[in-house]
């Protein structure tokens, strides 16, 4: 016996491929989707078919933006002489969250990871390196996760960009904040030791 009609089940089952959505939480959205009031499942539907309609790669950095220049390229009180290099679009607003930080961004759409079949001609590493040719930028910083495939791509392209004259730098990582020194592993106590500066 079914337990849901076939266009519930179907929709359900678009639910559950999204990232970190299984079969509950798919058929809680399912059910939300159906109870919202009129017109709010068509709102819904129109917001996702716009985005993927209308968001494109900005022109400078390759984030997403409605826009040939994102806002953050466009801005002129941004320093446009260093860059940070992340992985995905979502740490570009993980960085702009601490308003701390003024230069602009090159974001690569993932990261080298030859088990899932990911080169280097996958990411945006073409557009990075004719942004450097102008000699507007005086440094990159890799933002990528402390992670292999991070780390990796952090050394890639840090060698690729090493003859051109470019400073290359690398977020420090080590202890959190908040956290214990008992209860860190060996490896994130190396890194923090390594990554220690003047106070």
């Amino acid at each position: 016996m079914k337990l849901y009609s076939a266009p519930i089940e179907q929709l359900i089952n678009q639910f559950a491929k999204l990232p970190g959505i299984g079969r509950k939480s798919a058929a809680r959205l399912a059910f939300h989707v159906l109870s919202l009031p009129e017109g709010g499942a068509e709102q819904l539907a129109n917001a996702i078919l716009d985005a993927r309609k209308l968001v494109t790669f900005c022109g400078c950095c390759q984030n997403l933006t409605d826009k040939e220049l994102c806002d953050i390229c466009a801005a002129e009180t941004r320093d446009k002489s260093t860059v940070c290099v992340v992985a995905e679009p979502r740490d570009v607003a993980a960085f702009e969250k601490t308003r701390e930080y003024r230069g602009v961004y090159h974001v690569l759409h993932g990261v080298l990871s030859p088990i899932n079949r990911i080169g280097p001609d996958d990411l945006r590493v073409r557009e990075l390196l004719a942004r450097l040719e102008s000699g507007v930028v005086k440094e990159v910083i890799m933002a990528t996760n402390p992670d292999t495939e991070g780390d990796a791509t952090a050394l890639y392209i840090a060698r690729l960009l090493k003859p051109l004259g470019v400073k290359v730098t690398r977020l420090a990582y080590g202890i959190p904040m908040g956290g214990h020194l008992e209860y860190a592993d060996e490896l994130t106590l190396l890194h923090a030791l390594t990554g220690r500066r003047e106070i």
